[in-house]
């Protein structure tokens, strides 16, 4: 797999694409970016640089200013799998959990509970939303 650099004028979004980003979340998103690196390609198929996955992470990059973005071409798949890609790529991040208990071990393994204003700011990071019970 070949990353490369692409100006986000030459991408085209999906115009089906069902997948809503809320303005939270691309903030979220350009705050990743900012404190980590543009470091998820996004996903781009055939001539006219249809975005497959990475909506999201184009209209971080825009609301950024970035004028070129990394991307990883995807025309190995037929025109069926592209649109099934989209939706499996998108799906499978709803389907998995937060094991709490190891996430803390692992970002503070010297303490036995992650400090109370250290959590809130984490838990903040990650999402607004509540863990899975």
């Amino acid at each position: 797999m070949q990353i490369i650099e692409l100006p986000i004028e030459s991408l085209t979004p999906y115009k089906r694409n069902a997948r809503r980003h809320t303005d939270y979340q691309i903030d979220k998103i350009c705050q990743s970016i900012q404190d980590y690196g543009f470091n998820d390609p996004i996903g781009v198929w055939g001539d006219e640089n249809l975005i497959v996955e990475g909506h999201g992470r184009l209209m971080a990059a825009k609301k950024m200013g970035l004028t070129n973005v990394p991307c990883v071409r995807l025309d190995h798949l037929t025109e069926e799998q592209r649109k099934e890609y989209a939706v499996m790529h998108n799906h499978a991040n709803d389907l998995s959990t937060w094991d709490w208990g190891k996430l803390q071990r692992d970002l503070y393994p010297t303490q036995p509970k992650i400090p109370l204003p250290r959590r809130f700011a984490l838990l903040k990071r990650l999402s607004e939303v509540p863990p899975p019970s």
